[in-house]
């Protein structure tokens, strides 16, 4: 396991909210190696006292409610701040941090992805990418194909590719690898998960929180390229994917590819049935007023909300519908994945007919709380009724003793110290998800898509419905 970590933009919101809140968990459990330490690399002028004492003061403002500060307190003795100045310099980082090589580190680059290149060579300059050091690149990789494809050419000419982790945080998320084990170890599940079973699968990723003070970031990439391009594109692999013939990071990546390359393109004939995008005004959210989306001048139109039909065109998932769904200021907080199950082939009740009855559907929700959910029909026979009649009976699946819920990056920062990859994303997988990104906003373009209005606090355009329906029940 590496000793030193080297994080660029310690300043940054991500860093403060998510990574050294992490790093206290981990250091508080004893998972970090000893003499570890932190190397907090920033632009502003500051004395590693000074830096400190302003993290604590932020963490304190922003972090997750669970994370303890006297955790933090025990990781500040470990933080080292280093500035450089100009990350569009590679001479002056290689410079600043040459002090530093001599063993291996892994560097996490929480920063745009415009400065992932000039990074990575004074990292090389400065002797930090040799072997086995490793390099983590926090996502989004590009904004395109094209710009991806450059991010990747020019860093493979300073670290190999197995020495790369590109992170994509609901990967280390606990619910999201239950995925894995609730397809892959269950004969039940293993029997039914294709096309000849399953009618449509409903991906939704609902946010409340805008994109207030970020309308800059946001504006450049919108919500297709910020939440579906990564987030929800590694949900639909792990639903979607064949059986990996282990569990090794090579294996499992291997499948993954395969149904990113399975997309059916989206074009310019099918955009207006198979897509929807809006952009959210002001509103209500849980009981605030919320301001509208502000476009910065100079910009295209920004979407903040996007509805997709996707197809993978593989055996298992021929002609079933993936219904893609995410919003920033919806009406509610949640994350879902739900699988619809076809009718039954012969109906025998009465009550209700074949074409009132609910449907069965698995529900994988995995914020803001973390359950499965199996909608199953049962009856309501008694004496009182002449005839069985069916009702949905819904089961809850979840666990009734609950481990602690570790922030994602906790499991991620760890195996990135330690050198597997299983978790991360591979240069081809990046590659074959804006290849499909890059369809739908081609398709957009070509078929003159509307940028639709919705009121924040709503669940996004009127014409959103038909990619919400388990959410309207």
């Amino acid at each position: 396991m590496h000793q030193t970590l080297l994080l660029f933009g310690a300043t940054g919101d991500l860093s403060t909210r998510y990574i050294f809140p992490s790093l206290a968990n981990l250091l508080r459990d004893h998972l970090l190696p000893r003499d570890f330490r932190v190397i907090a690399v920033g632009r502003q002028k500051h004395t590693s006292e000074d830096f400190r004492e302003s993290l604590i003061a932020t963490i304190s403002a922003k972090a997750p409610a669970d994370v303890q500060i006297s955790d933090i307190a025990e990781l500040l003795p470990l933080i080292e701040y280093a500035d450089v100045g100009d990350m569009s310099d590679p001479a002056h980082i290689a410079s600043r941090l040459k002090t530093y090589a001599g063993s291996p580190c892994l560097s996490f680059l929480a920063t745009p992805p415009n400065l992932f290149v000039s990074i990575a060579q004074g990292l090389a300059g400065a002797g930090l990418l040799d072997a086995p050091s490793r390099l983590v690149l926090e996502k989004p990789i590009g904004r395109d194909l094209a710009s991806a494809r450059e991010i990747i050419r020019n860093i493979d000419q300073y670290i190999s590719e197995d020495r790369v982790f590109r992170i994509d945080h609901y990967l280390g998320k606990a619910a999201v690898q239950n995925l894995l084990a609730l397809r892959f170890g269950n004969a039940l599940l293993e029997a039914v998960w294709n096309r000849h079973w399953i009618e449509t699968v409903d991906i939704l990723v609902a946010e409340t929180a805008g994109v207030d003070g970020r309308e800059g970031y946001y504006a450049n990439y919108g919500a297709l390229r910020d939440m579906v391009q990564n987030h929800i594109l590694q949900l639909l692999c792990l639903i979607a994917m064949e059986p990996p013939g282990s569990l090794n990071a090579d294996a499992v990546r291997n499948e993954k590819v395969k149904v990113l390359q399975a997309l059916r393109p989206m074009t310019a004939q099918n955009a207006p049935n198979d897509s929807v995008r809006g952009r959210y005004e002001a509103g209500v959210v849980d009981g605030q007023a919320a301001a509208g989306f502000v476009q910065p001048p100079g910009q295209a139109p920004t979407d903040t909300f996007v509805g997709l039909r996707a197809y993978i065109d593989t055996w298992r998932w021929t002609g079933v519908p993936f219904r893609l769904c995410t919003g920033k200021r919806l009406a509610e907080r949640c994350t879902q994945i739900v699988i619809t199950f076809r009718h039954t082939s012969h109906w025998l009740f009465a009550k209700p007919t074949r074409e009132r009855a609910t449907p069965n559907r698995m529900v994988f929700r995995l914020q803001p709380d973390e359950n499965i959910e199996l909608d199953l029909m049962s009856s309501l026979a008694g004496p009182e009724w002449g005839a069985l009649e069916l009702q949905p009976l819904p089961l809850d699946l979840s666990m009734q003793m609950r481990p602690r819920r570790r922030i994602a990056y906790e499991r991620l920062l760890l195996d990135a110290l330690n050198g597997n990859s299983a978790l991360f994303v591979r240069n081809d997988e990046v590659e074959a998800a804006w290849q499909w990104i890059d369809s739908v906003a081609a398709a957009w373009e070509a078929a003159k898509t509307p940028l639709l209005p919705y009121l924040a606090g709503s669940w996004g355009p009127k014409e959103a419905r038909a990619f919400l329906q388990p959410v309207g029940r």
